[in-house]
């Protein structure tokens, strides 16, 4: 079989990528700040520590007309099989959503300067985060809907000093 070689040149740079290592949590510290932005879920903040150790951590919460919709903890650890992020929710009343001892996991896909994927395993979300300017983080969810259609919410973050 025959492949062109515009195809030949993807796959190359993809198996190329793909096995670059990642070398250190650290790579990880432009998303380190406190985040915060409006949008049709409310008003929203994320607080992302600076790398220190093997771990990151960040506190989220989404407040809408005066109330609080849900919070997040997250951390990103580095650990033998890489680096992954793993989050929980909670409601109100710091009641949480995920069992105790499965938070959701997300490996990091790729890592690239001042951007970042980390996927579920079962495909069912991704984030992406880009630091796009010194005060300017976008960060994309892609999830399946009820319908289980998928679809890219877009969070347009701004450094809050």
């Amino acid at each position: 079989m025959r492949i062109g070689l515009v195809t030949a040149l993807i796959l190359a740079v993809t198996t190329v990528v793909a096995q670059q290592p990642i070398r250190n949590i650290k790579d990880l510290s432009f998303m380190s700040g406190k985040w915060v932005t409006t949008g049709s879920w409310g008003n929203m903040e994320e607080n992302w520590s600076e790398p220190l150790g093997n771990n990151m951590m960040c506190s989220f919460r989404c407040v809408k007309e005066g109330k609080v919709v849900f919070y997040e903890f997250i951390v990103i650890e580095q650990t033998e099989k890489g680096i992954v992020m793993k989050l929980r929710h909670f409601s109100p009343g710091n009641i949480g959503w995920e069992d105790k001892d499965k938070p959701y996991e997300y490996p990091l896909m790729f890592l690239e300067p001042d951007r970042a994927r980390f996927e579920r395993p079962d495909k069912k979300t991704a984030l992406t985060f880009h630091r796009v300017a010194k005060d300017n983080l976008k960060v994309f969810l892609e999830r399946e809907d009820k319908d289980g259609k998928w679809v890219q919410d877009e969070f347009d973050y701004h450094l809050k000093e």
